[in-house]
């Protein structure tokens, strides 16, 4: 059990917790990654501010929307205009983002060594800059997979094309009736395949990516495994930071490391163990980079 205490390590060393960093990176048996939002701000995905407003003025002018991440429940009144939002939404942050330094930072980093990746994000970076599918575990779902609304059945859908037909053909903020997508089992209207609640659809892939990530654990119990921590907030700790701390704990050859713009720390019980950086993620990897 973990003490609710959290010990916030300031970054006055912060070149020393690089150097301490770069070390455990090269004498790792493993390295465990989990990577959250932080991660995709850092590397240029903002969804509020100018990148917003760039692009949804329209839905912001109409209903004050003042972020992607709200407007993603809004309650649109018809699913014209729901998809007129959401396809605009899925080939930003999914189709034509450019990927950012970041990624491609830490995929230069980790290439040589055995890695596995957990994450929280479902904008798809890891793969479009070139992270082995088969090392990868999306949690939370994937900007580019539909599911049935009621989830009568398990499987989901690519969206690309008919995401960019949606964007191509939309006019005042709705999409033509006949691009909306219905499932092909119930006829229920089609929805993100996003766990925002009970009916989040975990496929075949799903379960398969999930039996990936457990057997990689298992076959590193107790060797020297990195658990690096990128970018995590505190809305889903369950799935990365918890579980880390608590293989952290269990395991004497582990070492912990948490990089975070806006609050790096951890339990009392590994700090011994851990490597807490509060900084920008980009320039934590930029300096991991040097003289490497």
């Amino acid at each position: 059990m973990f003490l609710k205490k959290k010990i916030i390590k300031s970054t006055s060393n912060y070149w020393d917790n690089i150097c301490n960093l770069k070390k455990a990176i090269e004498n790792a048996d493993a390295i465990m990654i989990g990577a959250g939002a932080g991660l995709s701000t850092s590397a240029g995905l903002e969804y509020s501010g100018k990148r917003f407003f760039d692009h949804f003025s329209d839905f912001a002018d109409k209903y004050g929307l003042q972020d992607m991440y709200s407007a993603g429940f809004y309650p649109f009144e018809t699913l014209e205009e729901y998809w007129a939002y959401w396809s605009r939404h899925i080939m930003l942050n999914r189709y034509l983002a450019d990927i950012g330094k970041p990624y491609a930072d830490l995929l230069s980093l980790v290439k040589d060594k055995d890695y596995f990746i957990l994450t929280t994000n479902v904008d798809h970076c890891f793969q479009r800059v070139g992270f082995d599918k088969q090392r990868l575990f999306y949690t939370q779902g994937d900007y580019g997979l539909w599911q049935c609304s009621k989830a009568c059945h398990q499987k989901t859908y690519d969206n690309e094309k008919q995401v960019t037909e949606m964007v191509i053909q939309q006019e005042n903020m709705k999409i033509p009736s006949d691009l909306v997508p219905y499932c092909p089992y119930c006829g229920a209207p089609m929805t993100m395949n996003l766990r925002i609640d009970g009916t989040f659809v975990q496929d075949e892939g799903w379960y398969y990516a999930s039996n990936r990530y457990n057997d990689f654990l298992k076959r590193h119990e107790n060797l020297k495994v990195l658990y690096l921590e990128l970018g995590v907030g505190g809305n889903t700790p369950v799935i990365i930071k918890y579980p880390f701390w608590s293989m952290t704990s269990k395991n004497r050859n582990a070492v912990y490391a948490c990089i975070n713009y806006q609050e790096a720390f951890c339990p009392p019980q590994i700090e011994k163990q851990s490597i807490c950086i509060q900084a920008d993620i980009a320039k934590v990897l930029r300096d991991l980079q040097a003289d490497k």
